[in-house]
């Protein structure tokens, strides 16, 4: 019996269509991806390297978009501008969520959040107060062109963040301008951001089907089930961003002094040359990117160079005073900048000021009890050693010191077996002695 062609093909349609309806009548498309990096510190050189990075690789991997959650009391402008040319040179749209509850968008970090495409706070969270800090040695309210300078270009960046992204162009000039601060839902109620949201997931699912800006093209976001991944930083770049810590760079940069000072008063030692060389090092890589005052920096060189001095010059204690003043003055000088999160801990610079000062004047006293002891081999150590005359004799002849026959002069008589004491050791091996202390000459020694 034939089957009928129509038939036959009917069920060959139907054998091949039954992976897809097992699976639920179509393929399904994959879910998006989008990638994550959460800050909660700084925002230094090397945090503003690893966003730019990750953000760049979220674009050449095709991920739907980066979400940055952040939580920052601000950072360096240099680092921050850094993150915000890569935020707007970003194929792919950036999110910026202000997370978890108690988080902050403070100076750098209310600047980058401009800068998001879409930019959400949790609740409990607030962002603002961007107004920029002097920096470096010379800076401060003192130059006030200088500052008038600074703030009109940052209001001018400001600004044009926000324009380009749509948002709030005055409140941008007057964070900086003002360093004003507001909540999460005043932030959305006067266009700073976009949304509140409690959590990842919420946030995610708000943000799905709204759409971006590029290139003049109106683009929509798909973020709802996408699957998240998260980026941390490498080892390496943990321990450079640990470095660049205030309290972390000072307690390298005295680590580092306090190496050197034993290194040279110890000749020899080596070790602590060696790690002095190295948290010197590591110190002025933490240095570029904190607001350093030089001059601190030379009153600490200068409390060094006090210190060195007091093993090599009688002061009765003035030089190590002087050193001391040095030091605390210049770690309390040493941070150029009324930011709070750049600002080393006064406790620890108290705590490090006793404890350096401690080890420079044990070790200062150390090295001047040395040089005081009296020599105890070669030929300085045989000055004021007691021997005696092996015979009898005015000039020349030998006598035993040190458990040796020497060649010696003295210029009064001697006898034999009588003490003697060198005052000093002549070319050629000859000492020159002199009867011992308390010992009366041979014409008054009765029979």
């Amino acid at each position: 019996m034939k089957m009928p062609i129509k038939l036959v093909i009917l069920i060959l349609l139907t054998l091949s269509s039954a992976p897809f309806a097992a699976a639920g009548g179509s393929p399904e498309t994959a879910p998006p991806r989008i990638a994550k990096v959460r800050i909660a510190g700084v925002i230094n050189p090397v945090v503003a390297d690893f966003i730019a990075e990750r953000l760049a690789a979220a674009n050449r991997d095709g991920s739907a978009a980066f979400l940055l959650q952040l939580d920052t009391p601000g950072g360096l402008d240099s680092a921050m501008r850094q993150i915000i040319q890569a935020q707007l040179a970003s194929v792919i749209p950036v999110i910026v969520y202000v997370a978890p509850g108690g988080a902050r968008a403070a100076s750098a970090g209310a600047l980058i959040t401009l800068a998001a495409d879409f930019a959400a706070m949790a609740p409990g969270t607030n962002i603002g107060a961007a107004h920029p800090v002097s920096i470096g040695p010379g800076g401060g309210d003192g130059d006030k062109t200088m500052t008038t300078k600074v703030v009109n270009d940052a209001v001018a960046f400001a600004r044009s963040i926000a324009a380009r992204r749509g948002r709030n162009v005055e409140w941008a000039e007057q964070v900086v301008r003002k360093s004003v601060s507001i909540p999460a839902n005043e932030a959305v109620a006067q266009g700073v951001v976009d949304l509140v949201a409690p959590d990842e997931a919420t946030l995610l699912l708000r943000l799905d089907g709204r759409s971006y800006q590029r290139d003049e093209k109106t683009l929509v976001l798909h973020s709802k089930g996408a699957q998240v991944e998260t980026f941390a930083m490498g080892w390496r770049r943990q321990i450079l961003d640990t470095l660049s810590n205030p309290t972390i760079a000072y307690l390298l940069m005295m680590l580092g002094i306090l190496g050197i000072f034993f290194e040279i008063s110890q000749p020899g030692v080596i070790l602590p040359g060696a790690i002095g060389a190295i948290a010197i090092l590591l110190a002025l890589f933490a240095f570029q990117a904190l607001p350093i005052n030089y001059v601190g920096v030379l009153l600490i060189l200068l409390a060094l160079v006090l210190f060195i001095l007091e093993i090599k010059i009688t002061s009765y204690g003035m030089l190590t005073v002087g050193g001391v003043v040095a030091l605390a003055l210049g770690s309390l000088m040493l941070i150029d900048s009324s930011a709070p999160y750049l600002q080393i801990s006064r406790a620890v610079i108290a705590a490090t000021v006793m404890v350096s000062s401690s080890f420079f004047i044990l070790v200062a006293g150390f090295v001047v009890r040395t040089h005081r002891r009296r020599f105890v081999s070669g030929r300085e150590g045989l000055v004021g050693e007691r021997g005696t005359a092996v015979e009898g004799f005015p000039g020349n002849g030998r006598v035993f010191v040190h458990g040796e026959y020497w060649d010696a002069q003295c210029p009064e008589a001697v006898a034999a077996g009588e003490e003697i004491e060198v005052v000093s050791l002549e070319e050629g091996m000859r000492l020159v002695v002199k009867r011992a202390e308390g010992v009366p000459p041979p014409s008054e020694v009765k029979p």
